[in-house]
């Protein structure tokens, strides 16, 4: 597992945000949540995103899908606006044929949002940012 960087939005320090952790990331200097956005394989997957006790939006993309690229900057920009309150985890589906199957993945982009180690919510392909912020937004609220 890998430790990825945040910006705070509060105070612009650079913060190392671990993969897995207990609670959820916030700004060593400020105190201030961050987004909390990581990627995750067959071998880590249960760490990450199982254990975790923030609900978690899990994109499951490919490189070379045209739609994983145009979604994934809104879904960045849903873990900014809910930092503390989500956490995102990108899926390569190419990478983690474990986790395609587990899950059967038909196509990409898949977006399910796993609460308390369950799959609470599911949606294949891309969406528009209002569509993808109301469909998050239902699925946390369940």
């Amino acid at each position: 597992m890998q430790n990825t960087i945040a910006r705070c939005a509060n105070c612009g320090t650079a913060n190392r945000v671990p993969a897995a952790a207990a609670g959820s990331p916030r700004c060593g200097k400020c105190r201030q949540p961050l987004p909390w956005v990581v990627d995750a394989a067959d071998a880590d997957f249960a760490a990450i995103v199982e254990e975790a006790r923030l609900p978690v939006l899990v994109d499951f993309w490919a490189t070379w899908c045209g739609p994983c690229r145009r979604v994934s900057p809104v879904l960045q920009q849903l873990a900014s606006e809910m930092p503390g309150e989500l956490k995102l985890v990108k899926v390569d589906v190419d990478r983690s044929p474990g986790l395609s199957a587990r899950f059967d993945i038909q196509a990409v982009p898949t977006l399910m949002v796993i609460a308390g180690g369950k799959v609470v919510a599911r949606q294949a392909g891309a969406a528009p940012a209002p569509v993808l912020r109301r469909w998050l937004s239902n699925a946390i609220a369940r």
